[in-house]
């Protein structure tokens, strides 16, 4: 059921991105809810790959080279899918730093959601 929801909400941040940024467009919160789930296989699967590989210019640049590579995952998922574009990679990069402070909020809320569940149950 956690899953489900943190997918539900991810999506919802996905629209909200598209609407606070014009360089990313979403079609329907279908394109949204599909969207969400391949940039999360793509974070599960290909971003620590691509962490290892770079890690020596991640180390350079002081972690800040994360941000690239979360744009990166972004802008990929916009590629493949169709009712989810981004306009370059300067939109995908700031697409990703929306998103992401988005999945930082829901991540929160959820935590305090369930484990206040967890107490009463």
């Amino acid at each position: 059921m956690k899953i489900l929801i943190r997918w539900l909400l991810l999506a919802s941040a996905l629209l909200l991105v598209a609407y606070l940024y014009p360089g990313v467009s979403v079609k329907s919160f279908g394109s949204a809810m599909i969207a969400a789930f391949v940039i999360g296989i793509f974070n599960t699967l290909l971003r620590p790959l691509l962490v290892l590989l770079t890690l020596p210019v991640t180390l350079l640049t002081l972690g800040l080279f994360l941000f690239v590579i979360n744009a990166l995952m972004f802008w990929a998922a916009a590629n493949i899918l169709e009712g989810f574009t981004v306009s370059g990679f300067a939109a995908a990069l700031i697409g990703s730093l929306i998103y992401s402070a988005c999945g930082i909020v829901i991540d929160a809320a959820m935590e305090r959601l369930f484990a206040s569940r967890k107490l009463v149950a």
